[in-house]
């Protein structure tokens, strides 16, 4: 091999290390068109992507969040209703989820007009308690999001942007799913 291909084959090889470790560290991630598995065929890649609205909830003990609290990591925002027999469907799932990928905020928001009690109440009793409990009772997220239907789940970036949009119930807890996330969080 002459000298020019040997430097054209060492550059390469360096390259697809490069590329290994970005893709490995997370920080090649939806934003470069990494597409969600085929068990999360509901998550749809937003384009173009929009700010998240700047809206607010409560957790059990009443405090108010502000979804931009959780500016600087992923956060996957899901809402849902006890009524919604999908939304309670998935709700075991998305706590396995949230175990299991550890760089990336599950929070499950109530928007069906529970008080903070009824929700912990309810999640404790499905197996999701882990998610922790947090209640809109004046549905503003349903509205600010436009969720026209329930379960609505929201994946947001580090920088406040919706990134992707499932509208109805996904697999959250297959191990491709899992992977997936832990992928793109870098985890």
């Amino acid at each position: 091999m002459n000298r020019p291909a040997k430097i054209i084959t060492v550059l390469a090889i360096l390259l697809a290390v490069a590329l290994g470790i970005l893709y490995g560290k997370g920080l090649l991630s939806v934003h470069q068109g990494l597409a969600p598995p085929a068990s999360l065929a509901a998550l749809k890649l937003q384009n173009p992507q929009k700010a998240a609205p700047q809206v607010a909830f409560s957790d059990a003990g009443g405090r108010r969040f502000a979804l931009s609290d959780f500016k600087g990591r992923y956060v996957l925002l899901n809402l849902w209703a006890t009524w919604c027999g999908p939304c309670v469907a998935e709700l075991p799932a998305l706590a396995t989820l949230s175990r299991h990928a550890p760089g990336l905020r599950v929070i499950a928001v109530d928007v069906g007009r529970d008080t903070p009690a009824q929700a912990d109440a309810f999640l404790k009793s499905h197996k999701a308690g882990r998610l922790g409990t947090f209640v809109d009772t004046d549905i503003t997220m349903v509205r600010k999001f436009g969720a026209y239907g329930l379960p609505m789940t929201v994946l947001i970036d580090p920088k406040g942007n919706v990134i992707a949009k499932a509208e109805g119930p996904a697999e959250w807890a297959t191990p491709e799913a899992v992977a997936y996330f832990k992928r793109i969080t870098g985890t």
